[in-house]
């Protein structure tokens, strides 16, 4: 039996960064799977998950910075590899990472090629915060280190640190999509030293990292913040995003209670990636 469907096509303008507001919001709500377009996102939930008032808590669709009309559909069964496949276009990173998916071809003399299949998993390095940390761990010796990809979606973060000569690598994500992504990618990155557990920060207790890299919200990493600095290692790193340019006070001003400095800051589109240590 076929599983019911219910889709929004959001119309978004401006389209950025409203777009990835909504979806994180929507992610919250219950949504499962987001297409992106040029007019803003499809997102998808089965019939069986959907409410009446799911659309009640979705804070930004009351914001006056940004017009988002819908449009509600029921439908049948979504393909949704064949849905990522039309939208998923390969990325290249400071001509050194190449990610991809398993259907293009690979580019010759890329030093650290991945293949992604992101479903409907946050992590293909398109979205800027991805991007940025990236370029963070290009610029970080990784060989030998510990390293915790928190919030690892797709677990490129992870896999591009392992490659980079990490020993041992932990990677979480609260949601279990994510973490079955996780565990796909690993796989098909011949990666053997990332370990994947599905859950929140209350993992973390008596674990200890070089790296840690935290891609997550701006809520979630305030509130986590002690944890993060109670595993990272005497002269460790933390790489911070998945928050804005105006919200670099807030997390300055909670991870300064732990002694960590700010070394560097990436920026792209109003969105921040920090480096502390």
């Amino acid at each position: 039996m076929q599983n019911i469907y219910i889709s929004y096509t959001f119309t978004i303008t401006p389209r950025d960064p409203a777009t990835e507001i909504l979806i994180a919001e929507l992610g919250y709500a219950g949504f499962e799977s987001f297409v992106e377009n040029e007019e803003g996102v499809i997102a998808y939930i089965q019939k069986e998950d959907y409410k009446d008032a799911i659309l009640n808590d979705i804070f930004i669709l009351t914001n006056d910075e940004f017009k988002i009309e819908f449009i509600k559909e029921e439908i049948e069964q979504v393909n949704w590899n064949a849905e990522w496949e039309k939208n998923f276009n390969p990325i290249l990173i400071e001509n050194t990472v190449y990610i991809r998916a398993p259907f293009h071809d690979k580019l010759p003399s890329i030093k650290y090629d991945i293949v992604i299949e992101p479903k409907m998993s946050f992590g293909t390095g398109h979205h800027q915060t991805t991007h940025m940390m990236v370029k963070h761990l290009l610029n970080l010796d990784l060989k030998d280190k510990t390293v915790l990809d928190m919030g690892c979606g797709t677990g490129v973060l992870a896999i591009l640190a392992e490659m980079k000569g990490a020993k041992k690598l932990d990677a979480i994500d609260i949601d279990n999509w994510c973490y079955l992504n996780s565990i796909e990618n690993i796989d098909r990155n011949n990666c053997t030293k990332i370990s994947v557990f599905e859950g929140d920060a209350s993992l973390l207790l008596n674990k200890k990292y070089d790296i840690i890299i935290a891609n997550i919200n701006r809520n979630i990493l305030i509130n986590d913040m002690k944890t993060y600095t109670n595993s990272l290692n005497e002269h460790g790193v933390i790489l911070l995003s998945g928050f804005y340019q105006e919200d670099i006070p807030l997390i300055d001003a909670e991870i300064s209670k732990y002694d960590l400095k700010l070394q560097t800051i990436e920026e792209m589109k109003n969105w921040v990636a920090l480096k502390y240590q």
